[in-house]
This record gives C-alpha cells, sequence and structure tokens, in this order.
C-alpha cells in the first residue's frame, strides 16, 4: 500500500515559548544532536514513505537550513521526496490558526499525490514507531481514521486528546484537553486516514469555519455518529514535548538506558543532518557522569546527567549538572549551572551560577551573554 506523509511543524510552537521564538517546533534541537523534526521524518522514511509535505508558518528558515537537500533520509531524488509547504502555498490570505487549516494549504500537494492513505503527524512526538503495521490494521478495521495512541504518563495533566475504546479497538468516547481516566489512552498526533477522504472533509471544514483537527473534526463527527474511529495502541516509549518542562525532562529521560535504546534502534535508526566534527576532547581536570555529549566539545570542568550539543566549551572549574547546553556554548570558569536549558551560541561567563527548578528550568535564550 502505497502512503503520503504530512508533517506539521509549527502548530505547537506558542506552548515551549523562548525555545520557539526564532524557530518551528520542528527544528527544535533534542537529544544531543537531533532535531525534532528527524524522528518523524526518519519514522516515515523507514516505514517506506517516499513522498512527504511538511507544513510551515513561520520562522522556518533554521528548519529548511537543516533539512538541506534530504540526502541523509534519501528523500532528493526525482521520483518524490519532500516537500516544504509554506502558509499561503493554497491561495489563502491569512496564515493558518490549526491542523484542518494547514492541511487545506497543502491541499494543491495532497491532491497531486498518487497514495491510498495519508500518515499525518506532529513533531513534538518523540519515538520509533513503523507505520506500515498500522495501515495494515486501519484497512482490516474497515473504520474511517485510526488515532495512534499510548497509555498516559500520569492521569492528572490535560491531554489534547484521550480516547477510550472497546475490546476490537473502536473509539467508545473521545475527549479534549482533560486528564485521562484509568483505562483510556492519549493520542500521539498521530492520523492514518484515506488520502480522497481526507482531502474531501478539510475542504468541506474549512469552507464552513472549522480549523481543530481533533476537536472540529475528529471530536464534532465521531459524536455525531459520521465517522468510525480506529485505535492503535502504540507500546513502545514515547516522550511527547508538548511544553517547556516536558522537554527539558524528556531531554534527560535519554540518559535512562532503556528508553535510549528504544529509540535509537538499529534496524531502523533516526536520520539527521551529518557534520563533521574532531571528537570531544576531555582535559585532566573534567569529570563526566551519566551525560550525552556530542563531537567537538572541549571540556575541562565537571559535568553530570546532562545533555551537551556541538562545539561547547566549558572551562576549568566550571561545574554542570542535569541541563541542557546546546551548540556553540560557551561556559566559563567556576560556573554552575543546575536545571537549565542553554539556547545555541550561549555565553556564561566566570563565576556566573545559574540555578532552576525540574519544573521550571532557567533558560537563556539563543546567542545572550550572561
Amino acid at each position: 500500500m502505497k502512503m503520503t506523509g504530512i508533517i506539521f511543524s509549527n502548530i505547537y510552537d506558542d506552548t515551549l515559548g523562548e525555545l520557539t521564538a526564532n524557530r518551528t517546533v520542528a527544528s527544535l534541537p533534542f537529544g544531543g544532536r537531533y532535531r525534532q523534526i528527524d524522528f518523524t521524518l526518519s519514522n516515515m522514511v523507514n516505514s517506506g514513505i517516499r513522498n512527504i509535505g511538511v507544513v510551515t508558518k513561520y520562522n522556518y528558515q533554521s528548519l529548511m537550513d537543516h533539512l538541506g537537500s534530504c540526502q541523509e533520509w534519501d528523500l532528493n531524488n526525482k521520483n518524490g521526496g519532500l516537500y516544504i509547504l509554506p502558509p499561503f502555498a493554497s491561495g489563502r490570505s491569512e496564515v493558518y490558526r490549526g491542523k484542518l487549516e494547514a492541511l487545506h494549504t497543502a491541499m494543491n500537494f495532497l491532491k497531486s499525490q498518487n497514495t491510498d492513505y495519508v500518515v499525518l503527524s506532529d513533531t513534538i512526538t518523540i519515538c520509533n514507531i513503523d507505520y506500515r503495521e498500522i495501515v495494515k490494521t486501519h484497512i482490516d478495521s474497515g473504520r474511517d481514521i485510526t488515532v495512534i495512541a499510548t497509555k498516559p504518563l500520569n492521569y492528572t495533566d490535560d491531554n489534547l486528546l484521550v480516547i477510550e475504546c472497546d475490546k476490537n479497538f473502536a473509539a467508545t468516547d473521545i475527549i479534549i484537553n482533560y486528564p485521562a481516566k484509568n483505562g483510556s489512552l492519549t493520542g500521539m498526533g498521530m492520523f492514518i486516514m484515506d488520502r480522497e477522504m481526507l482531502i474531501k472533509e478539510v475542504e468541506e471544514a474549512v469552507a464552513q469555519g472549522y480549523y481543530h483537527f481533533e476537536k472540529d473534526f475528529l471530536q464534532r463527527h465521531f459524536n455525531m455518529g459520521n465517522l468510525s474511529v480506529n485505535v492503535y495502541e502504540f507500546k513502545g516509549k514515547v516522550l511527547r514535548n508538548k511544553n517547556i518542562a516536558a522537554f527539558f525532562n524528556n531531554n534527560l529521560k535519554l540518559l535512562d538506558e532503556e528508553t535510549r535504546n528504544d529509540i535509537f534502534k538499529t534496524d531502523s535508526p533516526i536520520y539527521t543532518k551529518i557534520r563533521d566534527e574532531i571528537p570531544t576532547y576531555y582535559g585532566e581536570t573534567s569529570k563526566v557522569s551519566e551525560c550525552l555529549i556530542a563531537d567537538g566539545c572541549s571540556i575541562k570542568g565537571e559535568i553530570e546527567e546532562s545533555i551537551l550539543f556541538r562545539d561547547i566549551k566549558i572551562k576549568k572549574g566550571a561545574k554542570i549538572k542535569k541541563s541542557i547546553i546546546m551548540q556553540g556554548a560557551n561556559i566559563g570558569e567556576n560556573v554552575y549551572i543546575e536545571n537549565a536549558i542553554l539556547d545555541k551560541d550561549v555565553t556564561v561567563t566566570d563565576g556566573t551560577r545559574l540555578i532552576g527548578a525540574p519544573e521550571s528550568p532557567v533558560i537563556i535564550k539563543k546567542g545572550e551573554i550572561v
């Protein structure tokens, strides 16, 4: 069966605050050397999807720089590949407000595809998933749409999509922005639909002023009895970066070997843009414990339970604990950093102390000097 992929790059920008002030959620660095779109894009490529549209909204220059020619994902070919779909591609005069309107901007792309099914995915969901098996269950179910879901991490936080189903995995209730109940599942921001049906439903919904996919299409039509919903429970590890606290803690969860091995599988690798850097240098005064450290760094201080991206310089006497340091940071002597996120190219001057909390980490903006 042939599939087309649609990736939403900007949908959750507002929930990640300063981290997405000048970039899309899709291009947000994650896990030491990756961008969030790498996981979504790699999952689609590993599932045999060769035509993928990335719906953009604004601030997508860094995303385009990262994707480049897409050769790392083997999508730089003449018979398919990756398509950047800007906000006014369909002739709309205003920027889209939700996924339905975002899909409407991709209408020309969707109509040009010679595929049966469409896989829709957010970029805040970090996992390693094979869509081929799920498409088979979707076809076998005979239902209109398949929602890919997982067990909730807790039963207190509000979830965009809470779904209950019977023993045959047919949805029996759909709830929006509400804590999950015991036995229910939470949506992963991934859906599978027949391509022609998706086109028809999007055009009708947008013509009536609807724009929210989960509320205005999925829940509304389900409650009206017009939509049969199949549920696929994904049982692998799922990290969902829906806000700053989740982004911070999910990065640190990669320090857990079981989580790391479930997401970075040898038979379905996560691809990213290749950068040729020298190996990381560890000085005589360096001490490193339980960290993920990319190449090109120079470390002369102490680091514990942290994620370091490429080309970071940490001077003698500096101590970093439970923090995320993005590419190009320069950490001075006798600095103390704990529970912090340092964006790209940050400079921390000698003797500075930055201390946050796990649920409210200190954030230093890109290029700032503190």
